[in-house]
C-alpha cells in the first residue's frame, strides 16, 4: 500500500510490484485481490498489464473507521489524521451524465482522433469527448480525416496533442480515461487525479499497417466499426444505476477482444 500511494493515481502494473517486493506472483496476487475487494485498490487492464492504484476513497473510509473513537468521539484532535477523513458530505458513488471523456493512445492521429469524433457526435449533451497522445504527431492521419469527413464528422478542431495538456490544474477534470492501443510504449501515464475511470480497449494501430490503398482503407473502415460499436454501448450503460467499481469492470469488458461487440 505504501508503496502504491507513491505511484498516486497512476498505479503500477502487478509484475512491477512483484519484482519491487521480492513476492512470488501468486502470492502478491492474492493480496492484491482482497485490497480491491476491500475497496482499497482499484485496478485498470492495459493490454497484457493489469494496473494497480490507491483507491484514495476507500483509503479515508478506513481511517475514519479507525479513529471514530479517537479522543473520547473528537478525532479532529488527532492532528493531521483528522485531514483524512472525509468530508461532512459522503461520496457519491453512481455516476451520471455529463462526463468528460479523455482517449489515449501513442501518437493521437488515428484511434483516439476517431474516438473523440464519434462521442462528440453519438453522445452528444451527455458526454465531451477529447484525446491526447504520449508522443503526439505532427497531425492527424490523412486516410482518417478522410473517412471522418465522409461519414459527415467534423473535423475542422482536430489537432494531434499531448497528454500533458489534460494534466494542468487548468485542464478539463476527467470523468473517464481510456486508451487505445496495447501499451503507450511503456511510459508512465500522467496523474489525471483520483477521479476518473480508467480503462483499456486495445486496437490495432494503422499507422503499423502496411497495404494497398484499399486494404488500408478497408482497415480504416474496420477501425472505426470497432470504435463507433464499442461507443455506442459505452453510452447507453446505465450510469445511474452502477456504482464506479461496477461501472468500471463494465468498461473492461467492452476493451476484452473476447468479449467486445462483433
Amino acid at each position: 500500500m505504501r508503496l502504491l500511494a507513491t505511484r498516486g493515481a497512476s498505479g503500477m502494473a502487478a509484475g512491477d510490484l512483484a519484482n519491487k517486493l521480492r513476492q512470488a506472483p501468486s502470492t502478491l496476487s492474492f493480496h492484491l485481490s482482497a485490497l480491491e475487494q476491500a475497496g482499497l485498490l482499484q485496478s485498470t487492464r492495459q493490454g497484457r498489464h493489469v494496473i494497480y492504484a490507491v483507491r484514495i476513497a476507500g483509503l479515508r473510509a478506513l481511517f475514519s473507521f479507525l479513529t471514530e473513537t479517537c479522543c473520547s468521539g473528537r478525532p479532529e484532535l488527532c492532528g493531521d489524521l483528522a485531514r483524512l477523513l472525509p468530508e461532512e458530505t459522503l461520496e457519491d458513488e453512481t455516476m451520471t451524465p455529463a462526463f468528460n471523456v479523455l482517449f489515449l493512445c501513442t501518437h493521437n492521429s488515428a484511434r483516439s482522433q476517431m474516438a473523440e469524433v464519434i462521442l462528440n457526435q453519438v453522445g452528444k449533451g451527455k458526454f465531451n469527448a477529447y484525446s491526447a497522445g504520449s508522443e503526439p504527431a505532427q497531425g492527424p492521419m490523412a486516410e482518417v480525416i478522410e473517412k471522418l469527413k465522409t461519414l459527415g464528422h467534423d473535423v475542422s478542431r482536430l489537432r494531434c496533442k499531448s497528454w500533458n495538456d489534460f494534466a494542468g490544474p487548468n485542464a478539463p477534470r476527467m470523468d473517464f480515461v481510456i486508451t487505445l492501443c496495447d501499451t503507450l510504449q511503456g511510459q508512465r501515464c500522467p496523474d489525471f487525479g483520483e477521479k476518473p475511470v480508467t480503462a483499456a480497449w486495445p486496437l490495432p494501430d494503422p499507422a503499423k499497417f502496411s497495404g494497398t490503398a484499399i486494404e488500408r482503407a478497408t482497415m480504416i473502415n474496420e477501425l472505426y466499426g470497432m470504435i463507433r460499436r464499442r461507443l455506442e454501448i459505452f453510452i447507453n450503460l446505465p450510469y445511474a444505476s452502477l456504482d464506479r467499481m461496477a461501472l468500471k469492470k463494465r468498461l473492461d469488458e467492452l476493451g476484452d477482444s473476447t468479449m467486445a461487440p462483433a
